[in-house]
């Protein structure tokens, strides 16, 4: 699994004109998922993602973590984060099918909301329109098959 994790001071996703999904503070997360992603994949994000540290305390230092902040998490499906790159089209056969993805998409938010959080989403494979305030800006990748 991969994840680009943005903090945000707010956050939404807008399908066909109408609001989906709807954040304050919090991280933005794009979240793809590849064809030998598994349940664990999406436990070991979850935790990773809802731990992370990068929230100010009162001396200024990203210190904190959503728990500490009272954050919640919009959660986006993004299987572009698995295009293949190598010509000017992407191609997008390492992303997982949708009958594997489902399901962990699915999972990734469960394991967050079973850790304390809100959590809002989109609608997987749905044409969705992403607004944010980014914060800081502060991004991250995640990538379950990197340490």
């Amino acid at each position: 699994m991969k994840a680009v994790v943005t903090r945000v001071t707010e956050a939404s996703v807008t399908i066909d004109g109408k609001i989906n999904g709807s954040i304050g503070q919090g991280f933005l997360v794009l979240l793809g998922i590849g064809p030998e992603d598994t349940e664990e994949t999406a436990v070991k994000l979850a935790d990773k993602v809802c731990g992370t540290r990068v929230f100010e305390d009162e001396n200024g230092k990203m210190n904190l973590n959503l728990e500490s902040v009272g954050g919640s998490l919009l959660v986006i499906s993004q299987f572009t984060l698995f295009a293949d790159l190598k010509s000017r089209r992407p191609g997008f056969s390492g992303a997982a099918k949708p009958n594997i993805a489902i399901p962990l998409y699915e999972r990734f938010m469960q394991e967050c909301k079973e850790r304390g959080f809100k959590v809002e989403h989109g609608e997987f494979g749905a044409d969705m329109k992403v607004h944010s305030v980014n914060d800081g800006p502060v991004t991250l990748l995640f990538d379950t098959d990197k340490p």
